[in-house]
């Protein structure tokens, strides 16, 4: 009866400091904006065969969380956002998505299969992130793209990829719309520096 006794208060103040502990956050979950694909009906694909890499990045960046950086050499993150993967895996499902639109090669695969190919894209992303501008937001994207033989174990050329697409508005579905234009813009870019690569004579 003792032993009771003394358990009752117990259990009431660990249940009392369990309901003012602060509850777990919910973070929104966001997938990375495309415009709609359209492929070209006379697009004529390539006799190679390309992989698409994951870009290596930073700790700060190849993570789920939405980077910002409000001021030089600060960069800190969205509260309560989140990407649906992390950011090199979107990068290169965002790109392997564009060559598919292109139409212009048909043996295409990531390194996620590891499969064979001709060539291989790979490569650094070193910013994609929300930067102020004059205190305005600006997505910031920033790859640097190196295309290699996978047969000959050679570089076949390199490449500096930079957009900064404004963001209308400072909340983060405005933010997260700004990465897809950003995005987009890069996308296409990288599909014909890579297929100019890649068809240049050797």
């Amino acid at each position: 009866m003792m032993r009771a006794r003394l358990a009752a208060p117990l259990l009431l103040a660990l249940v009392s400091a369990c309901s003012i502990l602060p509850r777990a956050e919910t973070p929104k979950i966001y997938t990375l904006p495309a415009a709609p694909g359209a492929r070209p009906a006379a697009a004529v694909p390539v006799t190679w065969a390309l992989r698409v890499a994951a870009p290596s990045a930073p700790r700060s960046l190849d993570n789920v969380r939405i980077a910002v950086v409000p001021d030089s050499n600060q960069i800190t993150v969205y509260a309560g956002a989140r990407w649906n993967d992390n950011t090199t895996k979107l990068f290169r499902d965002r790109l392997a998505d564009a060559f598919r639109d292109s139409g212009r090669i048909a043996a295409l695969s990531t390194d996620e299969n590891n499969l064979g190919a001709d060539f291989e894209l790979g490569g650094s992303l070193a910013a994609f992130q929300t930067e102020y501008v004059s205190g305005k937001p600006e997505v910031v994207i920033r790859y640097d793209a190196v295309l290699a033989s996978t047969r000959k174990h050679q570089i076949v050329g390199s490449r500096r990829f930079e957009v900064h697409e404004p963001v209308e508005g400072k909340d983060v579905p405005q933010v997260v719309d700004a990465f897809g234009r950003a995005m987009d813009k890069v996308s296409r870019e990288v599909v014909g520096w890579t297929l100019e690569a890649g068809n240049a004579p050797r």
